[in-house]
């Protein structure tokens, strides 16, 4: 059998009907293992991703190189083991074992050199083998799992890399409580990147295979920071696995995002064969770009090992952001020397999306921090684990704070083993996150857990045993036990009123920060909640929705309130981000200012208006002033029109006699930047009938203006939907390009439109997609997704590239189709080539790009859901999770 690399050809594109896609699509960089390849320097990246045979069930024997896989799934990494309906909270996901294998011939290239497989996680119960021999095994599914490979390959015939994963209930490890009693699903499978890195016998290790306390791989950490100086430590930790002595130096070039050298240094050294050291140096860089999250710079460190002739034998790519937190109780947050100016408004974030899981693509991850930069957040909360590199990758890039998670959410085993484990991941979510500017606290508790004591002092100990350099904080709930030892508490605010967190006074030595906010339901057994609405309900819940976010009247945690606090509050994340698919609960968590395909609600836009407009802002600027009018004008939409806008002024006009309405933003020091605004009694159902009766709709209209300085700086128009005659499609890419490896996955949105384009928000066509050229449709008739109803006027569907560039080709119909029916639509979305080469069986690659996967869609698992005893005993389960939850809010 033969390899595969690259694909590669140049593509054209032709646009149909209707695409967003930016005429020129950027790509953002997504790391490798933790660093980015360097040319010329003896390493380089291969992606395991494409072509692997996938069995869902138990098996004996499927380990050996000369099992028979020829009949299991055909899939490519990341997967999920399954596809599921947009509804499928509740435990609908597949819990149990699943087989992976992969067959491949190594690069003749690869002989001599050091090979390491990486996989970023793998969900659950874990083991690897290479050609039979087990090479790793692994408990937890959200940090990496990695295994030197090089003495397992056979060169010129054909290798099997097998996988066994098992996602079911154990509480030997975290998160360990049973999913039918957990907020949230950790679907299985391989559900991240896979890499084999390739390198020289002398090398730079990985932090996450070498198991150094704070050691392990590249360490960046900063010393004394301001404006005219920085102080930067650079640990390196090099491993010779050569048969010889080795004498040479490490050099580390730092270059500006213009690619303009700012400084150099270099450390002579010596490593024994079979043996690893440290190297350490400091540099220092004068009047540097400082990183923040409304000017996220990134510097480029080149990292070279050098023999004693000068060559390069190892080296690699690393972005850095120069940057120093601290938190001074009441003094608050302070980010490179200097309070910082505003609370930190922010969200959670689950790892799930619709359809696939868990297994998002990197482009969906740089699109949910894009996503929620440009809705004005600046901290995100990995609520309730390290989240996939990709994602900490665009918080980087696009300016998000993080707060890292230990894997974890209500539940401890008194077992040593669970703690050990837990110990475990700490460690290995600090060496693999360390590096990043946006990391801002770490979470090393367990969420809503009841831990004993001596576990919380043990894991602020390890966080610093790991990360013994400045800028380094940590935070826990009040009223857990332990958490004097924590620096940040988490808690309502003191005017948020009610729930276990609100204090009644605060310590001055002590930083404050609200972990979860915004959810807002009758009971922790029904999850009734006017903050939890599905985008399908359509404006008026919407709407509902985001004033509760922004502003109640009744006191409870929400934007405003947030705004109306101390420094030493800093600020809060909101409770959700996101819909997102929950495991204990029937219901998917509505509450998210997105759905689960990422389309926005009303509040989304409530957030955009909370954005200031900085000119000199380069992020910010980017998205601009905002003005938006959450009135769809249907017969249902109320006369009260609401308008999101954070300019200083907006203008409504309406179509009625050209009438105007004026807003005008007061001065204030105190409450959200932007209140919602809301203009009475302006929509008139009837008078838009007499307009279309006369053969006039273009004169139904409402325009809102949002004025700066007297300027009309931003516009928005919404006009009344008329005859439903057509459906367009856009790419919801972010402008990013599609890339043709197997992996990528773009979201694809269909809408109903009249024939001027306004969207049908009312109507309850299906429409069924088609695909054609280099791509598949993540999607099937079985889980509802294909034809897809439409809800609120759109259907959005997931496209996989395959791993062969060109157009793929989607087609839009409603169904049945008729001659009065909206009109068809296609879109074109063109793919590029992928940035590694791509490592799998030629014939396999080869059937995957030629046929769609076969899907085994809803789990066939027997869960016991039609066992009255069982639903008896889970009810009664239930009960402890309800009295946890009340206990935490």
């Amino acid at each position: 059998m033969k390899k595969v690399t690259h694909y590669i050809y140049f593509i054209t594109c032709c646009l149909i009907i209707f695409l967003t896609q930016q005429s020129f699509a950027s790509q953002p960089e997504y790391s490798t293992a933790g660093f980015f390849e360097l040319p010329n320097t003896g390493r380089t990246v291969y992606s395991m991703n494409p072509a692997w045979r996938m069995y869902k069930g138990h098996l004996e024997g499927a380990e050996q190189p000369d099992f028979n896989d020829k009949e299991w799934n055909l899939v490519s990494l990341p997967d999920g083991i399954e596809y599921v309906p947009s509804e499928a909270s509740g435990c609908v996901n597949y819990q149990g074992e699943v087989w992976y294998r992969k067959h491949f011939t190594p690069e003749e290239t690869w002989k001599g050199k050091q090979l390491f497989l990486h996989f970023e996680a793998i969900m659950g119960k874990a083991k690897v083998w290479i050609n039979g021999t087990l090479v790793n095994e692994h408990y937890g599914g959200f940090l990496p799992v990695i295994a030197n490979v090089t003495e397992y390959l056979n060169y010129e015939e054909d290798n099997v890399i097998a996988v066994w994963a098992d996602n079911s209930n154990d509480p030997s490890y975290p998160p360990g409580k049973p999913q039918d009693m957990l907020d949230f699903t950790y679907s299985g499978g391989i559900y991240r990147d896979c890499w084999m890195i390739v390198h020289n016998n002398v090398f730079i290790t990985d932090p996450n295979y070498e198991n150094e306390t704070a050691g392990g791989g590249l360490f960046v950490s900063f010393g004394h920071i301001s404006q005219s100086q920085a102080e930067i430590r650079l640990d390196a930790h090099v491993r010779n696995s050569s048969n010889t002595y080795f004498s040479g130096k490490i050099e580390y070039q730092l270059f500006d995002k213009d690619n303009r050298r700012v400084c150099q240094a270099s450390k002579a050294f010596s490593v024994s064969k079979g043996k690893a050291r440290n190297t350490s140096l400091t540099i220092k860089v004068e009047k540097p770009e400082l990183w923040e999250p409304d000017s996220p710079y990134l510097y480029q460190l080149h990292v070279l090992l050098k023999d004693k002739s000068g060559h390069v034998v190892d080296g690699y790519r690393r972005r850095i952001g120069i940057r120093s937190i601290e938190f001074k109780g009441k003094d608050g947050f302070w980010l490179n020397g200097k309070p910082y100016p505003y609370p930190l408004i922010g969200a959670n974030r689950h790892q799930d999306f619709a359809i696939i899981g868990n297994a998002l693509s990197n482009s969906l991850h740089w699109r949910d921090a894009k996503k929620l930069r440009d809705a004005g957040l600046r901290v995100i909360r990995n609520a309730h684990y390290p989240q996939d590199p990709a994602f900490m990758d665009a918080c980087d890039e696009l300016g998000l704070f993080v707060i890292v998670n230990t894997p974890g959410w209500q539940f401890w085993n008194k077992e040593p083993i669970f703690a050990q484990r837990v110990y475990s991941d700490i460690r290995n979510m600090v060496r693999r996150d360390r590096n990043h500017p946006s990391v801002w606290m770490w979470e090393p508790i367990l969420n809503e857990t009841w831990y004993p004591e001596d576990f919380a002092k043990n894991v602020v100990d390890i966080l610093h045993e790991e990360y013994p350099y400045p800028y380094c904080y940590a935070g826990c709930d009040v009223t857990a036990k332990g958490h004097e030892y924590f620096p940040i508490h988490f808690t309502h605010p003191l005017n948020g009123a009610g729930g276990a967190f609100n204090t009644s006074k605060m310590d001055p030595k002590i930083s404050y920060f609200t972990r979860e906010w915004g959810d807002n339901v009758d009971d922790w057994n029904s999850h009734n909640s006017p903050s939890r609405v599905n985008r399908a309900w359509g404006e008026i819940p919407m709407l509902v929705q985001a004033q509760g976010y922004a502003k109640t009247d009744y006191k409870y945690t929400c934007y405003d309130v947030l705004y109306r606090n101390t420094r030493q509050h800093m600020g809060g994340c909101l409770w959700h981000s996101f819909d997102h698919q929950r495991g204990y609960h029937p219901d998917p968590f509505y509450g998210g200012i997105m759905d689960a395909f990422r389309q926005p609600k009303l509040s989304y836009y409530m957030f955009c208006a909370q954005r200031p407009v900085e000119k000199n802002n380069r992020l910010i600027a980017e998205n601009g002033p905002m003005v938006f009018i959450a009135n769809a004008m249907t017969p249902f939409s109320p006369k009260d029109v609401t308008v999101y806008s954070n300019c200083d002024e907006v203008r409504l006009t309406y179509c009625k006699n050209g009438k105007q309405f004026i807003y005008k933003k007061e001065k204030t020091d105190e409450g959200m930047p932007s209140p919602i605004i809301t203009f009475k009694n302006v929509w008139d159902v009837m008078y838009d009938k007499q307009l279309a009766r006369k053969n006039k709709h273009e004169e139904s209209y409402l325009l809102a203006e949002g004025i700066v300085d007297g300027e009309v700086v931003a516009t928005h128009k919404v006009m009344p939907a008329r005859r439903p005659s057509k459906i367009i499609l856009w790419a919801d890419n972010e402008g990013t390009e599609t890339i043709a490896d197997g992996s990528d996955l773009i979201t694809v949105i269909a809408a109903i439109a009249d024939e001027n384009g306004n969207i049908k928000r009312l109507n309850n066509y299906h429409i069924k997609f088609e695909i054609e050229g280099p791509g598949e449709l993540v999607a099937s008739k079985e889980t509802f997704t294909n034809p897809r109803e439409v809800q609120w006027g759109t259907a959005p569907i997931l496209v996989r590239a395959k791993a062969q560039t060109g157009n793929i080709k989607v087609k839009a119909s409603v169904v049945p189709n008729g001659i009065h029916t909206p009109i068809s639509a296609e879109l074109i979305i063109p793919t590029t080539k992928a940035i590694h080469p791509l490592i799998a069986d030629e014939d396999e690659l080869n059937l995957q790009l030629k046929t769609h996967r076969n899907q085994e869609n809803l789990s066939s698992y027997d869960h016991g859901q039609s066992s009255d005893e069982a639903r008896k005993q889970s009810q009664m389960r239930l009960k402890e999770v309800e009295k946890q939850q009340s206990d935490f809010e």
